[in-house]
């Protein structure tokens, strides 16, 4: 039998090397999670959580073997409590964050195995390491999965008590069911849906806690900024997000939208905003909701812009275009961009030139007059950017206005990272 101290130090060094690829280990889990489990990825923020609480309990997890710390003497990382918390939040079944630990159970034993087998061990060594690590990576997933569903099923007591919580219901069900009474459903609601109707998203990324309170006071300096024709609708959606509608009159249109971005843009505390399109009826209840949801998703994947709408030029294409896969956006964009797709500030000006001429129908001279360029300086600026990319933009103008767009309203997302000699 191999001394226990043997496969102690044996199992450090595999794990060190796990570690060392925390990245690509916790990359190739959340992965099959996401695959497997598409429940858990409904929005980017949930998908964010899901990358943090993968890479956190990856950690974790190593660094148990690394210290020899007892299974029952672990707590489970506090951004795995809280995507817990966030999937109770959103009505996600419980088994679905069960089936998760387990998908990442079975991809982090089949890395393990891997790395185990390129190691240079003799068999005996492998086969006590791999018992050795596999029985604390059973015991670490079960304990852990023990706590997320406590959690879990205190906050989803919790959320299902809460104020709103009925109306928050019929509203989903509103948005899922085109057949529903309009007039029944107005009543139940408590809210007119038969006007026109602007959507907006409003969530606070950096504060924790219970922020509802915060964001459903903040929809109704807005709807008091645009003369709402009634109460504004507010449901949660979880306990840094609300949803929201503010009732209008049937001839409001693009001023109103500028309306709440000015209110929007000028609020204490530093809401997000995400804006929908005034529309009418039911159907602009649920297409504005669709509409802001998009903006959303596109913000949080960006991080850049705090207020946005989705009548902003370009911004509802970027979102469709971009969705919630925006490493394969980052992909594609650096592919067509070539090195103009860099985190570079002077890419980012050779890239905003390129867009505004390939806009303004490849004129220079009214690229120019836009961006205070002079003819020839605009044309250098041009040559530089196509220069930059490595090819002529004739054949595939498209594709590098689409790749340009998604740059502008994504930002660092999806662009790509610095390499030697990059300023």
């Amino acid at each position: 039998m191999t001394d226990p101290s043997t496969v102690a130090e044996a199992a450090i060094g595999i794990s060190q090397r796990l570690y060392d690829h925390l990245t690509e280990t916790t990359q190739v889990i959340e992965n099959l999670i996401a695959k497997e489990s598409p429940d858990l990825i409904t929005d980017s923020s949930l998908l964010q959580l899901l990358h943090e609480t993968v890479a956190a309990n990856v950690d974790t997890y190593f660094s148990a073997i690394r210290h020899n710390i007892p299974v029952a003497e672990i707590a489970a990382p506090a951004v795995a409590l809280e995507h817990a918390r966030r999937l109770a939040q959103r009505g996600v079944p419980m088994n679905a964050l069960v089936r998760g630990y387990r998908l990442g159970h079975s991809m982090a034993l089949r890395v393990v195995l891997e790395e185990i087998r390129s190691a240079e061990l003799d068999p005996d060594l492998r086969l006590d390491v791999l018992s050795e690590m596999s029985t604390l990576m059973f015991g670490y997933i079960d304990e852990m999965s023990q706590q997320v569903s406590a959690v879990y099923q205190a906050e989803r007591e919790r959320w299902l008590e809460s104020r709103n919580a009925v109306r928050a219901l019929r509203v989903r069900e509103i948005l899922a069911d085109e057949g529903l009474d309009v007039d029944a459903m107005t009543t139940a609601i408590r809210y007119p849906l038969r006007r026109t109707h602007v959507a907006l998203i409003v969530w606070y990324p950096e504060s924790a806690g219970d922020k509802l309170t915060a964001a459903e006071g903040f929809i109704k300096q807005l709807a008091e900024s645009v003369a709402g024709q009634g109460a504004p609708l507010f449901i949660p959606a979880d306990s840094t997000t609300g949803w929201a509608w503010i009732p209008l009159a049937s001839s409001a249109g693009h001023d109103a939208v500028e309306q709440i971005r000015g209110c929007a843009q000028t609020a204490s505390g530093e809401p997000w905003v995400a804006i929908g399109d005034p529309l009418p009826g039911v159907e602009g209840f649920r297409r504005s909701h669709q509409q802001a949801l998009a903006v959303h998703t596109l913000a949080v994947a960006s991080g850049v812009t705090r207020v946005s709408a989705a009548a902003d030029p370009g911004l509802s294409a970027a979102a469709l275009l971009g969705g919630d896969n925006v490493a394969a956006a980052r992909a594609w964009v650096g592919e067509v961009l070539g090195p103009l797709a860099r985190a570079t500030d002077g890419d980012e000006r050779l890239r905003d030139t390129l867009r505004v001429f390939l806009r303004a129908g490849s004129s220079f001279k009214a690229a120019g007059e836009q961006l205070h360029f002079h003819v020839n300086t605009m044309k250098y600026r041009v040559q530089r950017a196509i220069e930059r990319r490595g090819r002529p933009i004739a054949e595939d103008r498209l594709d590098v206005e689409i790749a340009l767009l998604l740059c502008q309203w994504y930002g660092a997302a999806v662009l790509s990272p610095l390499s030697p000699g990059d300023e």
